[in-house]
């Protein structure tokens, strides 16, 4: 059995029993040094009509619609028509700051302290409505200010809104138009596009969320709102020539592009580890450069490892699946590269062990999250969102199934436990302290 062969077999036993064939599935590319290793579709594009997926179909990328808006952005600063260091007001004199200086760096990193507008309630019953750029401003701007820019970090949509303003700002033309004309056309990605659901697109396909029997047609949202935070729709064919497009300095310089890869730092000197539409963090040594997304009835994932020269695109048509894009991108990229993967063992602890970790914590004046027990399974709970599961990989170390998410719990001097750190791919550690409260209810 050859190099590739076997590599073609780890792969299929890793996908095989994560895509069934009569349910939503994934599209899926593996690329080294320039030569497609594995290409192939899993489970069904559209549940009504019968149809498999193929893997030249067409898939909403969600927020890796993020590297594209970055590079633009990116594009226009080696042009000389803007600086990373430009503030906001330059653009938009009008957006109330409040004396603050936001820069476009801020907005690439997520640390500009403005409020996501995804994560306001108001939000919500707006998904059907189409939204002019200014309408969409309109929602966040007169928000409170989560922190000062560069103080913290927090994914943040408004961020890249704001992004997609500056570019057409700048530019003088339409997001979509510059995306299209700028990197679309010139690499021929032909099925990639700004998404627009009335528009006839061949190989689009349908995408689906997870109902109490079973699966559903994904709510309507109208693709004028994720913008330049993530209406672009694409396939792993076109991701595939986006990669070497970058690889061969066809849209940036070599210099330009690496700045994109650089994670970020806050004024304290942490860095976030996210540069410019990129998640960048390391596995045994090699660099991996990540990004996810979402989207209603789609989850997507790109990894790079540069060192290896070695890409992977994984799209998925449900917005729920068993194993996120990020976790199987992930594997597949570690065992392209010799290097796989291999899951942290669960250890068994008694119930009065596990009852030291059920508490209250707190990470702000709003912000908290539960740690709950029923038998021996461990839950968490952030202000009434979902309910995770959560397992001991070692004492006072918890990970969270599928992913590589940790939550790891502290001790004061005399041995009890006084607070928790949640510590991702994405950011800097999350810190909360234990408290007295007591618990609620759970879903």
């Amino acid at each position: 059995m050859n190099t590739a062969t076997g590599l073609v077999q780890k792969f299929e036993e890793l996908l095989e029993p994560l895509y069934p064939a009569d349910q939503p599935g994934a599209a899926i590319i593996v690329v080294r040094d320039g030569d497609v290793l594995f290409r192939k579709g899993y489970g069904m594009a559209n549940l009504e009509l019968g149809v498999s997926i193929e893997p030249h179909m067409v898939f909403r990328l969600g927020s890796i619609t993020k590297q594209f808006t970055a590079v633009c952005i990116l594009m226009l600063m080696e042009q000389g028509k803007l600086s990373l260091q430009d503030d906001l007001a330059r653009f938009l004199p009008d957006y109330p700051t409040g004396g603050r200086t936001i820069t476009i760096e801020h907005l690439l990193t997520h640390t500009s302290g403005i409020k996501s507008y995804t994560d306001m309630p108001e939000w919500l019953p707006l998904w059907r409505r189409d939204m002019a750029v200014d309408e969409i401003i309109d929602l966040f701007k007169d928000q409170p200010f989560e922190f000062e820019p560069g103080e913290n970090f927090k994914y943040n949509n408004s961020g890249y809104i704001l992004l997609g303003a500056i570019i057409e700002k700048t530019s003088g033309m339409k997001y979509a138009e510059f995306v299209q004309k700028n990197i679309f056309e010139p690499l021929r990605m032909i099925h990639s596009l700004y998404d627009e659901t009335e528009r006839i697109v061949p190989g689009r396909v349908a995408g689906y969320s997870k109902g109490t029997d079973g699966f559903v047609n994904a709510a309507y949202v109208s693709m004028s709102q994720p913008y330049a935070a993530g209406s672009l729709a694409s396939s792993v064919d076109d991701l595939a020539l986006w990669e070497a497009a970058l690889n061969a300095n066809k849209l940036l310089r070599r210099e330009t592009l690496a700045l994109a890869f650089k994670p970020g730092m806050l004024n304290n000197g942490v860095e976030t580890g996210y540069g410019y539409g990129w998640l960048v963090f390391e596995h045994e040594g090699f660099q991996f450069i990540q990004h996810n997304g979402g989207i209603h009835g789609f989850t997507a994932n790109g990894v790079r490892v540069p060192a290896e020269k070695v890409y992977v695109a994984v799209l998925t048509n449900s917005d729920a699946p068993e194993t996120p894009p990020s976790t199987v991108a992930s594997k597949l990229a570690a065992l392209a590269i010799g290097h796989p993967i291999v899951e942290p063992e669960h250890i068994e602890l008694f119930e009065d062990a596990l009852d030291e970790y059920v508490a209250v914590y707190q990470i702000s004046e709003n912000e908290e999250r539960m740690i709950t027990r029923q038998g021996t399974q461990m839950y968490s709970q952030r202000n009434g969102g979902v309910r995770i599961e959560i397992y001991p990989i070692a004492i006072d170390t918890f990970s969270v199934n599928k992913t590589t998410d940790r939550f790891v719990f502290t001790r004061n001097e005399n041995g009890k436990i006084n607070g928790m750190q949640v510590l991702r791919r994405l950011g800097p550690p999350e810190r909360y302290l234990r408290t007295e409260k007591p618990l609620k209810k759970t879903n």
